[in-house]
């Protein structure tokens, strides 16, 4: 073990094994070769942890830590919509939390890849299924999801491993059998892939290539016939997740990433249902290329895309020494929206910023300009405006969210008149308007025209 600070770090935990990557001096990401690894797999996740996500975590970064030193990033693959969670204390200041839709897209854009948006990323795991639809709004990538399918106990990958070791006469709880599976599949994929695309291809004669043997796991033999029968597990758990999902017209472009995406029998039923598959960087294993993706992005190899990249701000009036004077509050600072994430507001050491809206001349509402930068710019770019309700005595928090189709909305948060609780919301009076405001797209290009100037006050 060494003491010294090592490279930046991704972990991804799964309910059957623990991964950690990291870049290598060759710029590849890559698993880190840990005591008691399954190769090409990572650690097996101990039964006491696999429904504890982040005691899962903080195992894998402890054996890490212990085998490698501390990094110097860390960055988690969490479940999309949890990018905004409270990470879990593994010991390091802040991890990063990155979802696995912009994990995958990360390794992809940096391997090389130009993939037509929209398209979906479909997650086929050991416990369910989960497809998110993913759209490139300016230099963000804006993630909803589409559909999840959690087939209960013994999950939807596992339902695969429990039929092939069930067929075998093995349990499919021991953890030794479980590694050996693993073990064993991983040097035999391709002689597994090659019967069983033979039996596809030569339905008269399926059951002469149903009888090759595969591969052996705790001295049993596995053929191809039980596999062909345990793939039914995973094509029907794939076409009930897909009754959720309504593509349009146009098919749209699948990325399979997960343990169960190794098979190209169920690729080739996902993407007959879909749309045609968008290929990983050569070589890459479907079940590691979040954790590779997320090692890119820890090593600043590769951007995330899953943040705004400016700061957003509205011009204000305020009254400074008796006198009105024009300025700016900053709401959101760069890369801190994220869509479909959490709602940002103005805030200042700490503590968000109240302000009272006064009445335009002749009228009850504001006209309030939005400004957007570059970090370190001193010139800002117009973002559109939107009429903020002014009624005397009412105090406001003013915030910023992003829906995930990239649209923004100003979030208006109103607090009691003399409450003794200030942070007490109360309900709108019935004359003011929703308390969010749509402002339509934010700006993707943060570089000012000539004719650009500050706006009228």
């Amino acid at each position: 073990m060494t003491s010294s600070a090592g490279p930046a770090v991704a972990i991804d935990v799964g309910s059957r094994f623990l991964r950690v990557a990291r870049v290598e001096a060759d710029g590849a990401p890559r698993l880190v070769d840990l005591p008691g690894a399954v190769p090409g797999e990572g650690l097996p996740t101990p039964a006491a942890v696999r429904e504890d996500h982040d005691a899962a975590l903080r195992l894998a970064y402890a054996a890490y830590r212990e085998h490698c030193g501390t990094p110097e990033r860390l960055v988690l693959v969490v479940p999309q919509g949890e990018q905004d969670r409270p990470p879990p204390d593994v010991g390091v200041p802040r991890p990063g939390l990155l979802g696995t839709p912009h994990a995958v897209l990360a390794l992809l854009r940096h391997g090389g890849g130009s993939p037509t948006w929209p398209l979906l990323v479909c997650q086929l795991g050991a416990l369910e299924i989960d497809i998110a639809r993913c759209a490139l709004v300016g230099r963000t990538v804006g993630v909803s999801r589409a559909t999840r399918y959690e087939p209960g106990p013994p999950g939807y990958g596992d339902a695969f491993d429990a039929a092939v070791l069930d067929e075998a006469g093995l349990a499919a709880d021991g953890p030794e059998v479980l590694r050996e599976l693993g073990l064993a599949r991983a040097a035999n994929a391709r002689r597994t892939e090659a019967a069983l695309d033979r039996m596809a291809l030569r339905p008269d004669r399926a059951e002469r290539f149903a009888d090759t043997v595969v591969y052996e796991v705790a001295g049993r033999e596995i053929t191809a016939g039980v596999v062909h029968r345990a793939l039914s597990r995973l094509t029907d758990g794939l076409d009930r997740a897909l009754e959720g999902v309504r593509p349009g017209p146009d098919r749209l472009p699948v990325i399979a990433v997960g343990g169960p995406a190794r098979s190209r029998t169920l690729i080739r039923h996902l993407t007959e249902r879909l749309g045609p598959a968008v290929p990983l960087p050569d070589g890459t294993d479907p079940a590691t290329a979040a954790v590779l993706g997320a090692a890119l992005v820890a090593a600043g190899r590769a951007d995330a895309a899953d943040r705004y990249p400016y700061a957003v701000s509205v011009r204000v009036h305020r009254i400074v020494a008796g006198r009105p004077r024009d300025g700016e509050l900053l709401i959101s600072p760069p890369g801190t929206l994220v869509p479909g994430g959490p709602t940002v507001f103005a805030e200042v050491g700490g503590e968000r910023v109240r302000l009272r809206t006064a009445p335009a001349t002749g009228g009850g509402a504001r006209e309030v300009r939005l400004l957007v930068r570059e970090a370190g710019s001193g010139t800002a770019v117009p973002a559109g405006t939107a009429m903020v309700p002014a009624i005397a005595g009412v105090s406001l928090h003013v915030g910023l969210r992003v829906t995930t189709d990239g649209t923004a909305r100003l979030v208006l948060r109103q607090l009691g008149r003399n409450s003794d609780d200030a942070d007490q919301p109360v309900p709108y009076p019935p004359q003011l308007p929703p308390t969010e405001i749509p402002l339509g797209d934010l700006p993707t290009d943060a570089q000012p025209a000539e004719t650009d100037r500050p706006p009228d006050t």
